[in-house]
């Protein structure tokens, strides 16, 4: 069995200040619980950006006492990821964690993920909610978003040459040093702002991998419906064509810029 602590040790020595960053619309009912699952001791501090939500996210998160930086309007869920990472690195974060605050990822893989990158193996860790299919179904992940995420996974490994398990998750980890290279400013704030932020991870030669997390679906849990589904699968078909096009030279796009 791996010893929690030793990992624990082995990432601080490298990494000075962990933060977490959660963008969060409406998210009341479960904020609180994806932050007491974070293991004491594996993050500095928890940032929450919210993008203007009608519920009580906020007063929830402040009563937290979690650093809250919240959108006068609502901007959009890559927008809300751009202030999450902007105010990360202002505050010197040498590793940075992304995780929903739906409690649909499992918080208690911080410390795993943030080992993978003290070693130097990954430079980017996704959690995989993928293991086998029997797992995925049997947390209640949609039939139709188990295949949609299974079709669009293998044209990604395809065409950026990654062999990741899940490559639409709401877990990731990254190290500073991807965070201020990669332009994702200029990425866009819609769902597909996480396609492109993979694509350009690659596009700049970091290595990405994956650890299996348990996930959970539930009513309260966020979930974009079939409709914005399909739009944001058209929209990642369209950032890998732009990656095979900037790859050839033919034309340089801005995200990649």
């Amino acid at each position: 069995m791996i010893n929690q602590s030793l990992m624990t040790d082995s990432y601080e020595r490298k990494f000075q200040k962990v933060i977490a960053v959660m963008p969060a619309y409406n998210a009341e009912l479960t904020l609180e619980k994806t932050f007491r699952d974070i293991p004491k001791g594996s993050v500095d501090e928890v940032i929450v950006t919210d993008d203007c939500s009608s519920d009580r996210t906020v007063e929830i998160a402040k009563s937290l006492g979690i650093t809250v930086l919240r959108h006068s309007e609502n901007k959009g869920y890559g927008a809300n990821q751009k202030t999450c990472y902007d105010a990360a690195l202002d505050k010197k974060a040498d590793a940075v964690v992304m995780i929903h605050p739906d409690y649909q990822y499992d918080s208690r893989v911080i410390p795993y993920a943030l080992g993978f990158l003290s070693m130097g193996v990954c430079d980017v860790v996704m959690g995989s909610r993928i293991r086998t299919r029997r797992e995925a179904l049997k947390s209640g992940m949609p039939f139709y978003k188990y295949i949609s995420n299974r079709f669009l996974t293998i044209i990604e490994n395809i065409i950026l040459g990654q062999n990741l398990g899940d490559f639409h998750s709401g877990f990731r980890a990254y190290t500073r040093k991807v965070l201020e290279t990669i332009p994702y400013k200029k990425n866009s704030n819609d769902y597909v702002f996480d396609t492109e932020l993979l694509a350009q991870a690659v596009f700049f030669g970091f290595k990405i991998g994956d650890i299996p997390i348990p996930c959970r679906y539930f009513e309260e849990a966020s979930s974009i419906n079939f409709i914005r589904s399909t739009k944001y699968g058209l929209q990642t078909l369209s950032v890998m064509a732009k990656y095979i096009v900037q790859k050839t030279g033919l034309i340089n796009f801005k995200i990649f810029s």
